[in-house]
């Protein structure tokens, strides 16, 4: 049962995260979620797991991006002078 509560969770989330990106609805996986606690719980909580973990990475990497950038430049920077 945990596989398929994951897998369908992981999958939900993948799907929302994209009608989120696609229509700029930030909050969409809250709804999502609220829809989902009226059914099943463990669904609910997986999913909303999943979501946080897919949203954090996000940051993460934009974070690390522009950590790199910010080296780039000033590493440019250096060069020319």
């Amino acid at each position: 049962m945990s596989n398929t509560l994951d897998t369908l969770a992981a999958k939900l989330a993948e799907d929302t995260l994209k009608v989120m990106d696609e229509t700029g609805q930030d909050r969409l996986f809250v709804e999502v979620g609220d829809v989902l606690a009226a059914a099943s719980q463990s669904l609910e909580e997986a999913f909303l797991t999943e979501v946080r973990v897919r949203l954090a990475e996000r940051k993460a990497r934009q974070f690390l991006v522009g950590k790199l950038t910010e080296h780039r430049k000033k590493a440019k920077a250096t060069e020319s002078q």
